[in-house]
């Protein structure tokens, strides 16, 4: 294939013809035009094709065109999604018995004002630590989820298990999880009292979670009163794990004491169950050698 002159040489060339074509009109009246109509017609046709071609990237690929991501983002939870994300009594294993009342379980050892004056930054941390107990007393630890949610539980004599799977607004899990994080510092222990002026002593500790979502807190909360005139020492394991705008809340325990590998479990196979909802699976029964 031959190379095409530069453009010095094109402009030369072209003042020759130029010349050449002069000396030729001046010996002869016409002549045949057809050549020099034949190469305007191929410069126009290259000009046109010129202009229709796709222009390239520096990377090389046509900046017309758009090439597919290759990824897809989670689907959104539905209702009957978080229903199926819910553990079951073969994923906690033990004794437990599930139950179709745990909506309605409100432990009122949890039912109490916070002492403000127990604080040093006494608005602050007092707000922090009535909104725990208040969290665990209504289910609603994370705040009000803004899609669906589903709710499950589970008793193993006086001790209660329950599970929450729900959609949350992004910024909202964001402050939760946060705020979840600090409550061993801000909380780790103060007064509430109850509606008859009763006292009690609230500890909060951090806890372990499997290493499972995207993110995760674990907590124990220990609440010491008086039910139906007894001392009582309440005690209950709290796990919450993040799936992008998703989570799973797990809280067990009672008078007897926590129910800490029951609410790691629940985790675990919580998050599986869930990831697996979210990327359009349905959820399969746990092996008998997890």
């Amino acid at each position: 294939m031959s190379r095409r002159p530069s453009h010095p040489a094109r402009l030369l060339a072209s003042a020759l013809a130029a010349g050449a074509l002069l000396t030729t009109a001046a010996c002869a009246d016409g002549g045949d035009s057809s050549g020099a109509a034949s190469d305007t017609a191929a410069e126009e046709a290259a000009r046109a094709a010129a202009q229709q071609a796709p222009t390239t990237s520096p990377s090389g690929s046509p900046t017309g065109s758009t090439s597919p991501s290759g990824s897809s983002s989670p689907a959104a939870l539905t209702e009957s999604g978080a229903k199926a994300a819910l553990i079951t009594e073969a994923d906690v294993e033990d004794d437990w018995n599930q139950v179709n009342d745990a909506d309605k379980w409100h432990d009122q050892l949890l039912a109490g004002k916070v002492d403000v004056a127990g604080f040093l930054d006494a608005k602050t941390d007092a707000d922090d630590c009535q909104k725990l107990l208040d969290g665990l007393y209504s289910d609603g630890l994370l705040g009000k989820p803004s899609g669906a949610s589903a709710l499950t539980g589970f008793e193993q004599g006086d001790s209660r298990l329950m599970e929450q799977v729900a959609a949350y607004d992004h910024a909202q899990l964001d402050d939760s999880m946060k705020w979840l994080a600090a409550l061993p510092q801000t909380c780790d222990q103060f007064t509430a009292t109850d509606s008859s002026g009763g006292k009690r002593t609230v500890q909060v500790i951090e806890t372990s979670v499997p290493d499972v979502g995207d993110a995760r807190q674990g907590l124990e909360v220990t609440v010491q009163g008086t039910a139906d005139g007894a001392p009582t020492t309440l005690t209950l394991d709290v796990a919450v794990v993040r799936v992008g705008d998703d989570a799973v809340t797990v809280t067990g325990g009672g008078p007897d004491g926590g129910a800490s590998d029951s609410v790691q479990r629940g985790a675990q196979q919580g998050t599986a169950r869930l990831k697996t909802v979210l990327a359009g699976g349905t959820p399969s029964p746990p092996s008998q050698f997890d």
